[in-house]
Order: structure tokens, then C-alpha cells, then sequence
């Protein structure tokens, strides 16, 4: 089961769902589902994930090029005690930016599906659809056999169910925690 919205505007934007989704979802469930979706049209979550994903991978890019060039080019100077200190600034930053990139992204994410959820439940008012929906999908047992990391953002939950270090790594934040949010609605 599963829905997701994409498009880079509200004017060029769709929402799909799964055959499945709408043959085990109720019509309140649905609605709220398909509320959360339009949330993220309506607040442009889509084009918002393009820009930072742009801007991560810029930011990786440079990080490699400056590192490059200042260990390669002709910027060495006859010092090599900074040369040492700077090839090991550049080693720290090669490895840890991106994942510090990367761990920033999938928090915008997570935190833009508990806006979603918010804005579903403004639009719907109603937020025992979109907690019943969240327990359905969280219950569904069904394989996820084309589920990858690249489109794991595509999903409704985690395909990829693990510890709290997985879930750092997810796009979603755990339905349990976003059940609690929208239990404060009520």
C-alpha cells in the first residue's frame, strides 16, 4: 500500500496511490491519506527536497574540488606542516560533509512529513483517519519486493524497517512517533 504526490509545482503536480491502498483503506482513511499527499503539493515539499538535494550534492562537489586542487594544484607552499593540516581538514570533510549533508536531508524530510500530517488534518479535520490509515499501512505485511534506498522517499513508511540508526536514515519518521502527534490533535 502506498500513495505519494510529485510535480514541481501545485500546478503541474499529481498525487497517485496504489491499487491496493484504495481497496484496503475506508473512505475517511483515504481522504486523509490523500489530504497528506496534497499537503505536500501545497507546500511545495517536492520542489523544497529538489533545491536542498541540489544543494547537497553542489556542497559535496566543492568539497572534493577545493580538496583536490589544494592537494594537487599549485596553491602547495614550501610549508609542510600546513599542507599536512589542511590534507587532513580536506580528508575529514570529504568523508563526513556528505553524511552530514545526507543526515540533514532526511531530517528536512522527516520533519516536512509531520507538516504534511499537520496540514492533512487541518484540511480534513479529522485526524482519526489519517492514525487509522497510519495503522493500517504499518500492519500491512505485504513484501515490498521493488522497494531500493532511492526510492524509499516514494513510500508512505519506511520500507525499510530497522533501529534507531536506521531510522536516522529514513526519509519517514517512525509511524509510532507520528501516531503520538496526531493523537494531540484529537
Amino acid at each position: 500500500m502506498n500513495a505519494f504526490a510529485t510535480g514541481r509545482d501545485p500546478q503541474h503536480a499529481v498525487v497517485c496511490a496504489t491499487t491496493g491502498l484504495l481497496e484496503k483503506l475506508n473512505r475517511s482513511e483515504l481522504e486523509a491519506v490523500v489530504a497528506h499527499e496534497l499537503s505536500h503539493i501545497k507546500n511545495y515539499d517536492i520542489r523544497l527536497m529538489t533545491i536542498v538535494s541540489v544543494l547537497i550534492g553542489t556542497l559535496s562537489i566543492l568539497i572534493n574540488m577545493a580538496y583536490r586542487r589544494s592537494f594537487f594544484g599549485g596553491d602547495r607552499d614550501d610549508d609542510n606542516n600546513n599542507n599536512n593540516i589542511l590534507a587532513i581538514i580536506g580528508i575529514f570533510l570529504i568523508i563526513f560533509a556528505p553524511l552530514i549533508a545526507q543526515l540533514t536531508q532526511l531530517a528536512i524530510s522527516r520533519r516536512r512529513e509531520y507538516f504534511a500530517d499537520a496540514s492533512a488534518v487541518k484540511l480534513t479535520r479529522q485526524p482519526q483517519g489519517l492514525i487509522n490509515a497510519l495503522k493500517k499501512l504499518s500492519t500491512d505485511n505485504q513484501k515490498l519486493e521493488t522497494a531500493s534506498t532511492a526510492t524509499a522517499s516514494l513510500y508512505i513508511t519506511n520500507p525499510f524497517k530497522g533501529n534507531k540508526i536506521a531510522t536516522m536514515f529514513s526519509t519517514h519518521p517512525p509511524i509510532e512517533d507520528r501516531i503520538k502527534a496526531l493523537e494531540q490533535m484529537l
